[in-house]
C-alpha cells in the first residue's frame, strides 16, 4: 500500500499467478488514496500533509497502471501459448471478409442439426455455451444462485451493493452468475460514486468548522466505494478465467469437434450460396500461401490482413462488412455531406449550445450553456459518467429556453455524440426510458420525462467541439466552474465574483434567465436527492474485508452556415407522436427501494 516492503515479498508479487489479484488490491488501495486527498482539501489540512497524500496518490495510481499493463501482457502470452484448433485459412477468411453471409450459412447448418441457434465462437455462441454446459453437466443450481439468476437488473445492482457494504456474496463467484456479476458491476461502482457526490456536495455546502459529520459520510462513502472497485475487478477477473475454461474444455473434448465439423459445413454452405465471393477467397488464399513464411504454422495471423485486401478488391455492393456511415478519404467529415446544415431551421428557432465537466471518483457534475441570443446557465447534479452529465446539460438548457420562449423551437446542440443519440432515441420514442441506457441516476431520468413531454418542438443535434466555436468554448466554461463551485474548489465568498468575471469575459451579463435557471435546476433545493442505496450512514465497513464571447449572433450566423450532424431526423423538429410519460422516478428509486 505505502510502496515499501521486503525484497522477498516484493519478489513474491512478481509471481505470474498474482498477476490479476494484484489489480484487485490497487484498486481498491487508488480509490482509498484519492478519497484521503479529498478529504484533506475539504478539512483544511497543513499543506505539507496535502502534497504529501497527493504524491502517495500519485504512487499508488501510477502503480495500478502498471500492474494493469503488466496483466495485459501477460494475457497475451497466455493467449499464444493456448492451444486451439486452428480453422482453415479459407474459412477465416471468409468470416472476416463475408461476416454477415458466412453467419446465415452457420445458422442454416445449426438449424440443420438441431443445435441451438448462433454464431458457435467461445465464449459468446451459444452453441459454444451448449456443448459447455453438456460436457460440465447440468448441475441443479443452489437457491441463491437461482435467484441472482433470476432477478431483474435492479434487483441485482442492488444484490451487488449489499455485497459492499455489509456482507460479502459468496454466490456471486458460481458459474451461472459471474457473467451477469461482470456486466453490471460497473454499474454498481458509479452507485458508490453518486453516494461520494452526494456526501462531497453536502461536505462542500458546509462552513469548513461544521463539516466533521459530512466528513465522515465522506469517509464511509469512499470506503463502499473502494469495495466497489475491488469487487468490479474481481468480477473481469473471474469472467475472464470461465471464459479461459470454456475455450479449454472446448478444445479439448468433444465440443471443440462439433464446432469445427460446425464451421466446416457453414463453409460448404456459403460457397455453394456465394460461389463468385469463394472463388475469391480460394483465389487470395491460394496466392497467399505461395509466400507465406508461416505456411506450415496455418497462416495463423493472416487472415485479417486477407480480408481486407479481398474487401478492397471486391465490387461495389459486394463487401458486406463495410462501414456504411464512414466518410471516403480526403472528405472533411467536420464540414462534409453526412452533417445538415442549421439553415434548415425556421427563423425563429433558439439555438444553444450545451456542455458538461465530470469530476474523476465522485458523481458530481456540472453543467452550462450558452444561446445565440445571449443568454447563458450552468449548474451541478450527478451523474454516473460524461455521457449521463452531457445528457443533464442538454435538458438543462432545452428546458430553460422552452420556458423562456413559449412557442419558438429549441435547438441544442453538444459534442457528445453518446449523449445526443440517447436524447434523440427517447425524443424519437416518446417515452423517457429509451435513454436508460445512459440516464443511470434519476437526476437525468426526470429531466428526460420532463423533456419529452416538448418533444414537437425541441431538437438536439452533434456538434464538433474544442475547434474553436464561441458558444462551445462559453458553456465549457460554465461547466468546469459549475463543477468546481459544487466540489469546493471555488471559495464561497468568491463563487459570486468569479461567476461575474467568466461572464464578462465571455461578454455577457448574469441575467435573470441564468439566475433562475441555476434556481430551478439545483437538484439538492428541489428535493431530488435520490434515494442512493448509500445514502443512510451505516458504519458497516466492509473495509475490514480489505484491510484499513465577442458577439454571439455573428457566431451563430456562421454556425447556420456551417454544419452540425443529426442523429435521428434529419430537417425539421419531432413530431408529437408516442406516448408520454410524466416525471415518474425510476430505476435508481427501485434500487434504493430494494435495499
Amino acid at each position: 500500500m505505502n510502496g515499501v516492503c521486503a525484497p522477498e515479498i516484493a519478489a513474491a508479487l512478481q509471481d505470474e499467478t498474482l498477476v490479476g489479484p494484484v489489480t484487485v488490491v490497487l484498486a481498491h488501495a487508488d480509490v482509498l488514496a484519492r478519497g484521503a486527498v479529498r478529504q484533506a482539501e475539504l478539512s483544511s489540512q497543513p499543506p505539507d500533509r496535502l502534497r504529501r497524500l497527493r504524491a502517495h496518490a500519485r504512487r499508488l495510481r501510477r502503480a495500478r497502471s502498471q500492474a494493469e499493463a503488466r496483466y495485459k501482457k501477460e494475457r497475451a502470452l497466455q493467449a499464444g501459448r493456448r492451444p486451439r484448433p486452428a480453422d482453415p485459412l479459407e474459412l477465416r477468411v471468409a468470416r472476416a471478409a463475408f461476416r454477415q453471409a458466412y453467419d446465415e450459412s452457420l445458422r442454416q447448418e445449426l438449424q440443420g442439426r438441431g443445435l441451438p441457434d448462433g454464431t458457435p465462437q467461445v465464449p459468446e455462441g451459444d452453441l459454444a455455451r451448449w456443448a459447455w454446459e453438456r460436457e460440465t453437466g447440468a448441475r441443479q443450481l443452489p437457491a441463491r444462485v437461482r435467484e441472482l439468476c433470476d432477478c431483474d437488473d435492479e434487483a441485482f445492482v442492488s444484490a451487488l451493493l449489499l455485497d459492499a457494504r455489509e456482507e460479502e456474496n459468496p454466490y456471486l463467484q458460481h458459474d451461472a452468475v459471474v457473467e451477469r456479476w461482470a456486466r453490471h458491476s460497473r454499474t454498481a461502482l458509479a452507485w458508490g460514486r453518486y453516494a461520494i457526490g452526494q456526501a462531497e456536495r453536502e461536505a462542500a455546502a458546509c462552513a469548513p468548522a461544521v463539516r466533521r459529520a459530512p466528513l465522515e459520510a465522506l469517509d464511509d462513502a469512499y470506503q463502499d466505494a473502494a469495495v466497489l472497485a475491488a469487487r468490479c475487478r474481481e468480477a473481469q477477473l473471474r469472467a475472464t478465467g470461465l471464459h479461459d475454461r470454456m475455450q479449454a474444455a472446448l478444445a479439448a473434448g468433444p465440443g471443440g469437434e462439433l464446432v469445427g465439423e460446425c464451421r466446416a459445413a457453414a463453409l460448404a454452405r456459403f460457397a455453394e450460396a456465394q460461389p463468385e465471393a469463394w472463388h475469391r477467397v480460394r483465389e487470395v488464399t491460394t496466392r497467399h500461401r505461395a509466400d507465406c513464411p508461416e505456411q506450415a504454422e496455418g497462416c495463423p495471423h493472416c487472415h485479417r490482413a486477407l480480408a481486407a485486401v479481398l474487401a478492397d478488391s471486391l465490387p461495389d455492393g459486394m463487401n458486406e462488412d463495410d462501414d456504411a456511415g464512414r466518410p471516403e478519404e480526403g472528405v472533411d467529415v467536420t464540414y462534409g455531406d453526412r452533417y445538415a446544415l442549421l439553415t434548415d431551421l425556421p427563423d425563429s428557432a433558439v439555438v444553444a449550445v450545451a456542455d458538461a465537466a465530470a469530476g474523476d471518483d465522485s458523481a458530481l457534475c456540472g453543467f452550462g450553456w450558452a444561446a445565440e441570443d445571449g443568454a447563458t446557465g450552468h449548474g451541478d447534479s450527478l451523474a454516473s459518467g460524461s455521457g449521463e452529465a452531457e445528457v443533464i446539460g442538454i435538458c438543462a438548457a432545452a428546458l430553460s429556453l422552452l420556458d423562456h420562449h413559449k412557442d419558438a423551437p429549441v435547438v441544442v446542440l453538444c459534442d457528445s455524440v453518446q449523449a445526443v443519440k440517447a436524447v434523440d432515441a427517447a425524443l424519437g420514442a416518446g417515452d423517457a426510458e429509451a435513454a436508460r441506457r445512459v440516464c443511470v441516476f434519476p437526476e437525468s431520468r426526470e429531466l428526460m420525462h420532463r423533456l419529452v413531454r416538448h418533444r414537437h418542438r425541441f431538437q438536439v443535434r452533434w456538434l464538433k467541439g474544442h475547434v474553436g466555436h464561441e458558444l462551445n468554448e462559453a458553456a465549457d466554461t460554465l461547466a468546469r466552474f459549475a463543477l468546481r463551485r459544487v466540489t469546493g474548489r471555488i471559495a464561497s465568498s468568491a463563487v459570486r465574483r468569479e461567476e461575474t468575471r467568466i461572464l464578462r469575459s465571455l461578454g455577457r451579463e448574469p441575467g435573470p434567465l441564468s439566475e433562475g435557471h441555476e434556481r430551478g435546476f439545483h437538484f439538492r433545493a428541489q428535493g431530488l436527492v435520490a434515494t442512493c442505496p448509500f445514502h443512510r450512514s451505516i458504519r458497516k465497513k466492509a473495509s475490514s474485508r480489505m484491510g484499513d464571447g465577442s458577439n454571439s449572433w455573428n457566431f451563430m450566423g456562421s454556425l447556420r452556415r456551417t454544419s452540425v450532424q443529426p442523429i435521428g431526423s434529419p430537417t425539421g423538429l419531432h413530431s408529437d407522436t408516442g406516448t408520454t410519460h410524466g416525471g415518474v422516478l425510476s430505476g435508481g428509486d427501485k434500487v434504493g427501494a430494494l435495499l
